[in-house]
């Protein structure tokens, strides 16, 4: 086969596959069994294989997801994706009505859709190829996240219209996938998502896509952002034209002449939303003419064309017949109430914190009582108050304990704190929390080292304390209960590879108080390496900016501790880097044109890619931020710069074009 006829047959192939994955995740028909999809799709990683610059973007193959990324690139949506105002009953819907009628001058249709709880994000397609994918960001600066959004099967990689469209929609987990996901994660000992909608947002936020493409994201597609072309009168319209376009839009939407059908759709679903395979936090109601849209215009938030009918948090009655206690990292003992199990907004709630002594008192609940759940933002249960009429004169009051429920020592309370705490440092619960928040994906990052694998390794005395981690041994680890060879390799491999973080993700991981991650950073940048920032004093930490008060405190009082000058001895020994690997403030150029200014990029970069740009004037001392203010000094206008150049010359920004700037990095050099 020459490499003509190899093309003609990939070409044949990409067609049939993607026909087979339009027909099995947008239709949910499929006309071939696996077997067939799966030899179809043998043959052309065969074929790309063989012909490898013969491979597209558009071919099922690049659906497996590529190479890590270093990070998403930043992505200004020409039309900003704006929120919208929300209506939590009847009134909200009538008052909406009313608005609408009066600035459209006259009646007007809606169109009804389910609102899906996933993660907002907009597909670019340029002469029928998709070419980028982004999240909503902020509304008006999302992430490029194109490699993830590529995996999600229900996304046409290719469609039938030359001329660019942008459109948009939500991505989402269905809940038979978060399901096995969550499942999977705690069978390897990792902490579970807590809702479809964090699964969704965190797989498409992974800088590995080959994570994002074994994890089943759908979506559902609802809207259009920017199109030159589109010729279409009504947003039905336009939800018809996406369907044949193989743009899946959900099935559920529904035309209403008037808000009286609006409220009728409404109440349906709030009957109907548990029957559904995907989470739903309300209905979105929209008008349907684009003249009257137009006509209707936005607020500085949101559409006035439409609005966002939220769904009332969903309550059970419930028995609580205990109060447990749990010491976290910290030592703050918090009580949680043990409930009788009962379904909650689609999911069975046997458990709901109770956050402090305070709020048992005010809420006056006693073991035994009946009570009234709620998952708060659909999420978190808690106790909303107890039916105190249902009493029967058994219950029992609560009070919190006077020593610490896992090693005895007696419990204080702060100034200034609600909470009761547990100061001693070897307390049992807390040293094994401190090494769960150590191995954290924000800390040291050590893949397979979750909280049941951890609490594991505590409870068989193999890991004390965090130096303890780095002491494990093979034999050891293998005799443990569900660790073979393979997963004991994984474990030793990823503990090694922690040992080269930079110095950020160890001080964030051992818990300083105050010192959350981006307070770690700062230090680190600071203070370039572990001994520097052990002698810096009180007033050395609170001169560096965002440095208050009470972390610079904290920070002078952890590393005065003696144990915490062995541990850091100790992990040095082990060979944990101790340096902050970022661009040090002893190399940069002071001197530089560059040194301290604030600079925005905007548009597009063609000498250099936005990040190089940003690597490059970051390193010489400068401060590359995302959006045009009055402290902006330097604008970089790349090709197409859009609404930060004119906010530039607005307020008198200097303006470079990319010339200037590779001139002015030629003479740094």
């Amino acid at each position: 086969m020459n490499e003509q006829q190899a093309k003609a047959a990939i070409d044949q192939l990409k067609d049939k596959i993607n026909q087979y994955n339009h027909e099995y995740h947008v239709l949910d028909k499929p006309s071939v069994p696996d077997a067939e999809y799966d030899k179809r799709m043998q043959e052309l990683l065969d074929l790309e294989a063989a012909y490898p610059q013969l491979i597209t973007d558009d071919s099922p193959s690049q659906r497996v997801g590529g190479e890590p990324i270093d990070a998403f690139k930043k992505v200004e949506h020409t039309i900003p994706m704006l929120s919208l105002a929300n209506a939590f009953g009847e009134e909200d819907l009538r008052a909406f009505d009313r608005r609408v009628r009066e600035g459209a001058g006259g009646d007007v249709t809606y169109v009804c859709e389910l609102k899906i709880d996933g993660l907002a994000v907009s597909l670019k397609y340029e002469d029928g190829q998709l070419v980028q994918g982004a999240t909503r960001g902020n509304g008006t600066v999302g992430e490029d996240i194109t490699t993830n959004l590529r995996t999600i099967r229900s996304i046409p990689l290719k469609i039938g219209q030359k001329e660019a469209i942008e459109v948009r929609g939500e991505a989402y987990m269905p809940q038979k996938s978060f399901l096995a996901l969550n499942a999977a994660k705690e069978e390897n000992g990792e902490e579970p998502f807590a809702n479809p909608r964090n699964a969704a947002a965190g797989s498409l936020r992974q800088l590995d896509p080959r994570i994002a493409a074994k994890r089943n994201l759908d979506i559902f597609l609802y809207g259009v952002g920017q199109w030159e072309a589109g010729t279409l009168s009504s947003h039905s319209e336009r939800l018809d034209y996406m369907q044949k376009l193989g743009l899946k839009t959900n099935p559920e939407w529904r035309k209403c002449a008037d808000i009286d059908e609006v409220i009728e759709y409404v109440n349906e679903w709030v009957e109907k939303r548990a029957e559904l395979s995907y989470e739903i936090d309300g209905i979105v109601i929209k008008v349907d003419r684009l003249d009257q849209q137009e006509t209707l215009g936005f607020t500085a938030r949101s559409p006035r064309w439409a609005i966002a009918y939220k769904f009332p948090a969903e309550e059970a009655i419930t028995k609580l017949y205990d109060i447990e206690l749990s010491v976290g990292r910290t030592g703050v003992v918090t009580p949680t109430a043990l409930l009788d199990p009962v379904k909650v907004a689609g999911t069975t709630v046997q458990r709901a914190s109770l956050h402090n002594e305070d709020l048992i008192r005010d809420k006056d609940i006693r073991v035994g009582d009946t009570v009234v759940i709620k998952k708060a933002g659909d999420i978190i249960p808690e106790v909303v108050r107890v039916v105190t009429d249902q009493r029967t004169g058994e219950e029992k009051e609560f009070h919190m304990p006077t020593e610490c429920p896992a090693c005895g020592s007696e419990l204080v309370r702060l100034e200034e704190e609600v909470a009761l705490r547990c100061i001693n440092p070897n307390c049992p619960a807390q040293l094994k929390e401190g090494l769960i928040h150590f191995v954290s994906r924000n800390a040291m990052n050590i893949d397979g080292l979750g909280e049941k694998v951890i609490e594991q390794l505590f409870d068989e005395n193999l890991v004390h304390q965090i130096s303890d981690i780095y002491k494990l041994e093979r034999e050891e680890l293998l005799k443990l209960e569900r660790m073979g060879d393979k997963s004991v390799d994984n474990l030793l491999k990823a503990i090694e590879v922690s040992k080269q973080n930079s110095l950020e993700h160890l001080l964030f991981g051992l818990g300083i108080r105050f010192v959350g991650a981006k307070a770690a950073r700062i230090l680190a940048e600071e203070f370039e390496d572990i001994d520097q920032l052990q002698q810096a004093d009180y007033h050395d930490l609170t001169a560096v900016h965002e440095i208050g008060d009470k972390m610079a405190d904290s920070v002078v009082r952890y590393f005065s501790k003696e144990q915490v000058k062995q541990l850091i001895g100790e992990l040095k020994e082990l060979g944990l880097n101790m340096d902050y690997k970022g661009i040090k403030k002893s190399e940069k150029n002071e001197d530089s044109l560059f040194a301290g200014k604030t600079i925005v990029l905007t548009g597009k970069m063609e000498i250099l890619t936005r990040q190089e740009a940003k690597d490059k004037v970051e390193a010489l001392g400068g401060k590359v931020t995302g959006s045009v203010s009055a402290k902006t000094d330097l604008l970089i206008a790349g090709a197409d710069a859009g609404s930060k150049y004119d906010k530039a010359k607005q307020l008198n920004v200097q303006i470079w074009d990319e010339e200037q700037l590779k001139k002015a990095l030629e003479d740094e050099e």
